[in-house]
């Protein structure tokens, strides 16, 4: 069985400071043996922690569109943001990936009020959605909201960390099966197990603090 942490962040994102190296070090730690890495606006940092990584490591990246961030899973190439939703979604389907909505519902980073009617139009075209992202604010319940949704809808249902950080890695991860593609990827989210627990608000400070210093160092 996997224990994959379907969303995560390496330094190659403009908001995070941590190295395909670290990333591997905690995961074989603590038994994440699958990983999704997702960058905002890039690929390469999920290409460079498949290059040397012991485990499934599937390319994704979370592309910002005008109703709010959607993300791309099982990549090949870039795909530039803030480009309309409907063309993030071609440009995924594109390239035989999966669209993901991560963190649907919250208010500060999903899909804004009035993206989703455009959304709903959409929806055949979606693929997962995060049901649990550790990083989701409590106050809503955005991943209460997220899961009836799914469920509502019939959508696959994943889970991360959405760590920027190295420590935050496994705050969430689906249990499942072994897959080869994306066909069995899906196969075998749908036979998935969530588990995850909301990681502590004031990493979101740290976050801050260590993007702030890698601009200025920039």
């Amino acid at each position: 069985m996997l224990k994959a942490d379907l969303h995560m962040h390496t330094k190659y994102s403009f908001d995070c400071t941590t190295t395909p190296q670290a990333i591997i070090r905690r995961c074989q730690k603590i038994g994440i043996n699958c990983v999704a890495v997702a960058d905002h606006g890039t690929i390469e940092g999920a290409q460079r922690v498949m290059e040397i990584a012991p485990f499934r490591v599937i390319i994704a990246e979370e592309i910002l569109t005008p109703l709010g961030e959607v993300m791309g899973m099982f990549l090949t190439e870039p795909i530039p943001s803030n480009i309309p939703v409907d063309e993030a979604f071609g440009r995924i389907k594109a390239q035989n990936g999966l669209v993901c909505l991560p963190h649907p519902f919250d208010s500060m980073r999903g899909i804004n009020d009035r993206g989703f009617s455009q959304i709903m139009e959409l929806l055949p075209q979606v693929d997962v959605l995060e049901v649990f992202n550790s990083r989701a604010m409590r106050l809503g319940n955005s991943n209460g909201k997220a899961l009836a949704f799914a469920t509502k809808h019939g959508l696959l249902k994943s889970a991360g960390s959405d760590a920027h950080t190295a420590g935050e890695i496994g705050h969430a991860y689906v249990e499942m099966p072994e897959f080869d593609d994306v066909n069995g990827f899906r196969k075998a989210l749908a036979q998935g197990h969530i588990f995850g627990h909301h990681t502590c608000p004031m990493i979101h400070v740290v976050s801050t603090l260590k993007t702030l210093k890698k601009r200025i160092l920039r």
